[in-house]
């Protein structure tokens, strides 16, 4: 099989991140862990005590700073909740029925959703935000039958070429919606709605180290945008079972671990799942439910806990420390932010 050297250069991808960086210096290194805690069948667990945790450094114990049980109420910190119907990487049946299916949640309960939520599109164009956040899911529905479905320009059959462009556009309006979001207070749930973009990873892919270093950057640079803005992203495929048990539902696995240098970087890295569950949320596929799905996402806002604590300083830069937050009781498992990117 013969390679391809790809010209992965993302310069304006790059040039979001580097606005990103000069408007957005963290003064201190306190990092705040949102944490949905839940039993072996995927049910949300309140009721548990800061003495009910332990968190790891890099492997060393850590002091938490504070720690707060979050069950709703007037008293609870700002939700926010932000719908992206990826148009860019998803065909036409899919995206339609897609919409369908938020329509239906939307209309749900009377229209009465549970935290405040707004609506996005990727096209070619970028991305677009619609309504200003709101419970009422009737507003909302109303908004999204006025909007199209916008065709793709960049379509599958361009190619490494092509995906390549699908890529960069889909990384860019997520860094653009994170810069956004970081002037919002409280936390967020992004609920990416499409098939994935282009993994370009494999054997046909050639990366030079210039490649991966750029790769690197963008890695860590999406991980602090994510962290800074408080920023939970969950994967939901719109191809549901007709989906089911091909790579695409399972390849990004490969990806999962944090990236500790340049020569480790690879495009599969930034996968949209991969940083779904590095920012702390699910990856849902493999079901045509997607209303079920998205009530599922959301309800990860019903209950969980916001633990901070005191960042350590790197030996040098972007030095990648995984994070493991440990719970006494067994069965249960604690879904958050799997990793940073310490500086000196």
């Amino acid at each position: 099989m013969c390679t391809r050297s790809v010209r992965f250069v993302p310069l304006l991808f790059a040039a979001v991140f580097a606005a990103f960086a000069q408007q957005h210096e963290v003064p201190d290194r306190q990092i705040t862990l949102d944490v949905v805690v839940t039993n072996k069948s995927g049910k949300a667990v309140p009721g548990l005590t800061e003495k009910d945790f332990s968190l790891l450094d890099n492997k060393q114990p850590q002091k938490i700073l504070s720690f707060a049980a979050v069950n709703g109420g007037a008293s609870a910190p700002p939700v926010e909740a932000v719908i992206v119907f990826d148009q860019v990487n998803t065909g036409f049946r899919p995206s339609s029925y897609a919409r369908e299916e938020v329509d239906k949640f939307l209309r749900g309960n009377g229209g009465e959703l549970p935290l405040p939520v707004s609506l996005a599109v990727l096209t070619d164009a970028g991305i677009a935000a619609g309504n200003a956040a709101t419970r009422d899911g009737k507003v909302l529905a109303a908004s999204l039958d006025q909007s199209g479905i916008g065709l793709r320009a960049i379509n599958r059959d361009q190619g490494v070429y092509g995906a390549g462009d699908r890529l960069d556009l889909s990384l860019r309006a997520l860094a653009q919606l994170a810069d956004h979001e970081a002037a919002v207070p409280g936390r967020k749930l992004v609920l990416w709605i499409g098939s994935g973009w282009p993994l370009l990873t494999g054997p046909e892919i050639q990366l030079s180290d210039k490649n991966r270093k750029t790769i690197f950057n963008q890695i860590v640079a999406m991980s602090d945008a994510l962290g800074h803005a408080q920023i939970t992203l969950y994967s939901i495929d719109p191809l549901g079972t007709a989906d089911a048990g091909t790579a695409r539902t399972f390849y990004y696995e490969e990806f999962l671990k944090g990236v500790k240098k340049p020569s480790q970087a690879q495009m599969g890295n930034l996968a949209v799942q991969v940083l779904s569950v590095q920012s702390g949320g699910r990856v849902f596929n493999s079901s045509n439910n997607i209303a079920g799905e998205v009530t599922n996402a959301l309800a990860d806002a019903a209950s969980y806990y916001v633990i901070t604590f005191e960042g350590l300083r790197g030996d040098g830069p972007n030095e990648y420390h995984a994070l493991d937050l440990k719970l006494d009781e067994r069965g249960l498992t604690a879904h958050t932010r799997t990793g940073y990117y310490a500086q000196p």
